[in-house]
């Protein structure tokens, strides 16, 4: 309880790199820099200045492991300040719940037109427990929204069945939009795909809703992370109202991206894959290329920046080095994730596992991202899929790893400033889906 009281007041207080020196390895990662400065800011935005805090409640959740709540009032509204805290006081889960919902900032794309599509939640009751997630159905007979490489060409009306597609976001405990301050890059997707007559699943993921499951897991790896729900997103949506069964593909990005080969061998019925953003790099290397990158976009950080370095590139070698072992703890290892999840991910290999799949695919990147790029990650996927029948890659040079569009490096400032996945994107994915008959 002092602990969440503490990190409310340093919020309060502006003082967010010391609630970010409070977080655990894996929260640490999974927030982006300057992520929780301005969900809060944009939260407060909502309810008003002049915070008033209440009283706040606590609850054991699992061992070693309590839940705190920490309700605040503006002067417009209020939000709740979300925390699993475990033993050692670090925080493994840190959530704004108001108003905003933490991400107020988001807006419907142009491109997007709610009048051709529905949505309705289900529930996804697989792995560590149940997910809640969205249908973006396509209404039967709406006028699909025209191709973007044919403007002129008359639209076609949706008669279903509809193809569909699962939408899996990147590593860490996301949401079902993939949010991350004011960008829901996933709901940007739904609803954009739905205009244009492809259906779609998305959902929250395990490591957000059951947290303290995940943390009181042993052994937890990449395949807990997604695998389950994922293949239950795919039954679902083929016994989805006006959707094909036999068209339902999977669209992973970033680390989801990495995974999709992975379920599609799970789930045989998935009729193809679209990698956006896929990484296909060892992670442990591309964590201390991407620490580096950012790293060099901070002038004046010398000394600490260059021991932070080493001793990232120390936990990457522990990651390659034979002695690793599933109980190896994650303090010791990149990203805070633990020996079994390494090991996990250093045996299993997404190129060569998507080569041996009779199924197209769609590799999409962009030439501005850092995160996962064309030179180090793109390279191993074309290399591995040469002369692979059914492989579309297609790279957007002013693209970033989201998929905005822009000029100049990208930074992880970019992901505080409110956007959309690009219509054209958008349109390439829905034209390539539909263009599938299998």
């Amino acid at each position: 309880m002092a602990v969440g009281l503490a990190v409310v007041d340093l919020a309060m207080r502006g003082e967010f790199a010391a609630i970010e020196a409070r977080f655990a390895p894996r929260l640490r990662v999974a927030l982006p820099a300057g992520g929780l400065r301005k969900a809060w800011e944009t939260e407060i935005g909502v309810i008003g200045a002049e915070l008033r805090r209440g009283e706040p409640t606590a609850e054991d959740i699992a061992p070693g492991l309590v839940r705190v709540r920490v309700p605040l009032t503006g002067r417009h509204g209020g939000l709740t300040v979300l925390m699993g805290i475990d033993a050692e006081g670090a925080l493994q889960g840190l959530r704004l719940d108001g108003a905003g919902g933490g991400g107020s900032a988001w807006a419907a794309p142009a491109y997007a037109d709610p009048g051709r599509f529905e949505e309705r939640e289900v529930v996804l009751d697989a792995g560590l427990g149940p997910v809640t997630g969205v249908l973006t159905l396509p209404r039967v007979g709406a006028e699909a929204a025209p191709s973007a490489s044919a403007a002129s060409a008359p639209s076609a009306a949706t008669a279903g069945p509809a193809p569909g597609v699962v939408l899996l976001s990147g590593a860490g405990p996301f949401d079902r939009d993939g949010t991350a301050g004011p960008l829901k890059p996933l709901k940007d997707l739904a609803w954009g795909l739905a205009s244009r007559g492809v259906a779609s699943l998305r959902f929250d993921k395990v490591t957000g809703v059951h947290a303290d499951r995940v943390a009181a897991t042993p052994g937890f790896t990449l395949a807990d992370e997604y695998v389950p729900h994922a293949v239950a997103a795919v039954r679902a949506l083929q016994g989805a109202p006006g959707v094909d069964p036999a068209r339902v593909f999977v669209l992973g990005h970033s680390a989801g991206g990495k995974v999709a080969p992975r379920v599609a061998a799970a789930e045989p019925s998935v009729a193809g894959l679209v990698l956006f953003a896929a990484d296909a790099a060892p992670m442990n290397h591309a964590a201390v290329r991407v620490f580096r990158h950012i790293a060099a976009l901070t002038p004046g950080l010398g000394a600490e920046a260059e021991a932070a370095i080493a001793e990232l590139e120390r936990q990457a070698a522990r990651v390659d080095s034979p002695d690793l072992a599933a109980d190896t703890p994650g303090a010791e290892l990149p990203l805070g994730l633990s020996g079994a999840y390494w090991l996990d991910l250093r045996g299993y290999d997404p190129v060569a596992t998507l080569a041996a799949l009779d199924m197209p695919a769609l590799l999409l990147q962009g030439g501005r991202d850092y995160q996962v790029t064309v030179a180090d990650d793109l390279a191993l996927w074309r290399a591995g899929l040469d002369g692979r029948p059914g492989v579309t890659v297609s790279v957007h040079e002013r693209a970033d790893h989201l998929f905005f569009m822009g000029d100049g490096p990208a930074t992880p400032a970019d992901y505080a400033v409110p956007g959309h996945v690009d219509g054209g994107v958008v349109a390439e994915i829905a034209e390539w889906i539909t263009a599938q008959r299998l």
